[in-house]
């Protein structure tokens, strides 16, 4: 990294993204290939969109683009991939997809956030559903992009995650923020919320990511928080998913916690039992407590 970078704050980074045309994971254009192959014709617009959520990146670049694109007619926010495909139109995402630059899969950081993304949309998606939301992929898209702003340093200076990361690892921090502001200066939160307000993305999807207090925004954040922790493997990470897991039921109460756990697609079923069982543990020591 050059030596006048490690100085730069929240703008700067926000600045030098802009610039930038973002690239895309190089599995996507294969999984685009492969399926349209399989089956003969182009893919239909909900079929992208599922793509879409599987690729921060891409969805990030969708989401610009639409807007970059946007007809003063429109009434509404294109808050959704599908509505941004829709927007643009089912050649221009695909021309818009197999001409970005590619993500060469070998950088550890940036694959694990990657992963936690995808799985918080997953997560989002499922659980939206669940409270009867109108529009579950709002939510979805909220969650995938939840950590934008360190994925695009991943992306572009990996070296400032890193040492964030260091930190963290080495005892001097308890918390991913402290570490971040101690290692680099900032938080990457902030720098998540520079570069969608920066980008003009959709207001809904910056309030779901600013936080406004609401149950689609609380659902929001603990989706990326249940997806930072089942990239985790200690007692303590099972413990703060189980713990992810009450505030999910506690946002929908109706729904039952195996449900709830469904959500989990990356978890083997062994440790979805476990965390059941351990919320179930967790739920009745708190009823205790209370009476």
């Amino acid at each position: 990294m050059d030596s006048w970078k490690k100085h730069w704050g929240v703008g700067q980074w926000a600045a030098f993204f802009e610039n930038h045309e973002l690239p895309v994971m190089s599995r996507t254009k294969k999984m685009l290939r492969l399926v349209e192959a399989e089956k003969g014709e182009l893919l239909a617009p909900k079929e992208l969109s599922a793509i879409v959520l599987l690729d921060p990146l891409l969805c990030l670049r969708l989401l610009r683009q639409a807007e970059r694109t946007k007809s003063h007619r429109l009434d509404h926010e294109t808050t959704t991939a599908l509505a941004a495909i829709m927007q643009l139109g089912i050649d221009e995402f695909r021309t818009l997809l197999l001409s970005s630059g590619e993500i060469e899969e070998a950088n550890a950081g940036l694959l694990e956030l990657e992963a936690r993304a995808t799985a918080a949309a997953q997560a989002a998606q499922r659980w939206a559903s669940g409270r009867m939301d109108l529009n579950p992929e709002e939510v979805a898209v909220a969650a995938l992009l939840a950590d934008a702003g360190e994925l695009l340093l991943w992306v572009y200076e990996p070296e400032v995650p890193q040492a964030a990361k260091d930190e963290l690892l080495s005892g001097r921090a308890t918390r991913s923020s402290q570490a971040q502001i101690q290692a680099c200066g900032f938080d990457f939160k902030q720098l998540t919320m520079r570069c969608v307000e920066l980008w003009q993305l959709p207001l809904l999807v910056v309030q779901l990511l600013r936080g406004v207090d609401s149950p689609r925004a609380n659902l929001t954040r603990i989706c990326s928080n249940t997806a930072r922790h089942l990239v985790e493997s200690s007692t303590t990470s099972n413990l703060a998913l189980a713990s992810d897991l009450i505030e999910v039921h506690e946002l929908m109460p109706t729904v039952s916690l195996e449900w709830v756990v469904e959500g989990l697609v990356m978890l083997p079923d062994e440790r979805k039992a476990e965390l059941i069982v351990m919320a179930n543990e967790l739920m009745a020591r708190k009823s205790n407590a209370s009476t």
